[in-house]
């Protein structure tokens, strides 16, 4: 991410330049650029530390092989297919599974983190909902969600916007239809996925995107102060001439 430290390093350099903005060249932009020294084995563990915590463990491997990338944290690639197996339970609404991988892995997990074990009896029933089970619904949200909502007001809310799924014959257009949208699936894989990285001390986000961000943020800073190449798609990476 040579790219950011330049744009902050410019943001830096222009605090104290008049209302008018500065114009830098391509060219110029470029051959600064070029001066920031990056070194290859940090960005590789950068690399590495995106797709260990991601999941991608064949990619994972493969680049280690590759780069020479030492394993983050001595992290066991094998672990990886353990906590993406869980993953991917919850994302194919296989929750009750989940469950049991994660008990599998670590029964701690669960034990000291009810918000989590709540989220994953939500999404239990919001698939029985989407089965159209109805009253295995309704006794399961009595039996396993309600008592928990007694103890916890943000859970009751949650639970209350749960079983409105019932109350509609088309849910599609309900108010609360999203949570049967593929989003919520991966909301709630997401939240176990962070939850086992915890348990194993490992980060439980990745490095890479929140660089991106970074970058975002330090261009949006330098725009105010100059007209600069900048880049706009972040999938290519690629500098486009300043608008003057």
């Amino acid at each position: 991410m040579s790219l950011f430290w330049f744009v902050v390093g410019q943001l830096a350099s222009t605090e104290t330049m008049s209302t008018s903005k500065k114009v830098i060249t391509r060219d110029e932009w470029e051959r600064k650029l070029n001066d920031v020294k990056i070194r290859k084995e940090d960005m590789n563990k950068l690399v590495m530390n995106f797709l260990v915590t991601e999941g991608y463990v064949e990619a994972a491997e493969k680049f280690r092989m590759e780069s020479g990338t030492e394993q983050i944290a001595d992290i066991d690639l094998m672990t990886i297919t353990d906590r993406m197996a869980v993953k991917k339970a919850v994302q194919s609404g296989n929750v009750e599974d989940a469950i049991e991988k994660v008990n599998d892995l670590n029964p701690e997990i669960l034990d000291t983190n009810p918000q989590l074990f709540f989220h994953l009896q939500q999404q239990r029933l919001i698939e029985l909902i989407r089965n159209g089970k109805v009253e295995e619904a309704l006794e399961f949200a009595q039996e396993e969600l309600a008592p928990r909502g007694e103890e916890n007001q943000s859970f009751l809310e949650e639970l209350e916007r749960t079983v409105a799924l019932l109350a509609f014959e088309d849910v599609s257009n309900c108010p609360v239809g999203d949570l049967l949208d593929i989003s919520q699936r991966l909301k709630t894989a997401s939240e176990v996925n962070a939850a086992i990285l915890t348990s194993q001390s490992h980060e439980k986000d990745p490095k890479l995107p929140s660089l991106l961000k970074m970058l975002i943020w330090a261009q949006n800073q330098l725009d105010e102060k100059a007209a600069y190449p900048r880049i706009n798609d972040l999938s290519t990476a690629v500098l486009e001439d300043p608008s003057i």
